[in-house]
């Protein structure tokens, strides 16, 4: 099913610029193309995306991923981290936050072009499309918090010791209900 549709979210996050602490409050706006026929697997798609804005995302702080002691300091005072590859500007944060939440919807949903703003962008509005996005970050890397479907926003540790890449146990996802397939009772 090709329908497109829109979805409007409103989040609040810090970020770190500059060796400053600023709050933020962004809007967006992300145009989809519906990619499958189960209408259960649609709801699924969009209630993830709602939950990363609303709960992930809102009240986190974006930091440039170099930044490893100002990240540890934000850790200490119980702060989440959300890393970026770049200075939390809003474009970056769109291109970033386009990647991710494509992996998210995990091919139910397709997030063609996202649309952002903030307070702090004195009313400019950030547009960005999939394939630019794409491009932007390095995609298909496990490894990135961006490319993978799960509720992180830090990149994913390799272990000294071998090849494995630890994603962080499950995608946190059926905790929250949000898992793609029914969970099926047994009788005994």
């Amino acid at each position: 099913m090709n329908t497109r549709i829109e979805r409007d979210f409103v989040f609040d996050s810090a970020i770190h610029f500059a060796n400053g602490f600023y709050i933020n409050s962004y809007a967006l706006t992300l145009s989809m193309l519906i990619e499958t026929e189960s209408i259960r697997e649609q709801n699924i798609a969009l209630d993830r995306l709602t939950h990363f804005m609303s709960v992930v995302l809102n009240s986190s702080i974006f930091v440039e991923q170099n930044d490893t002691k100002v990240i540890k300091k934000y850790k200490d005072a119980g702060i989440r981290v959300c890393t970026l590859p770049e200075e939390p500007y809003d474009q970056i944060v769109a291109l970033v936050l386009l990647v991710k939440l494509n992996a998210i919807a995990e091919g139910r949903l397709k997030i063609t072009d996202l649309t952002l703003s903030s307070n702090l962008s004195d009313g400019v509005r950030f547009c960005t499309v999939a394939e630019v996005a794409e491009n932007f970050v390095e995609t298909g890397r496990t490894d990135l918090w961006w490319n993978v479907p799960t509720l992180c926003v830090e990149h994913c540790q390799k272990k000294d010791d071998d090849n494995i890449v630890k994603l962080f146990g499950q995608t946190g996802w059926a905790e929250h209900g949000l898992e793609w397939k029914e969970k099926t009772t047994q009788s005994n």
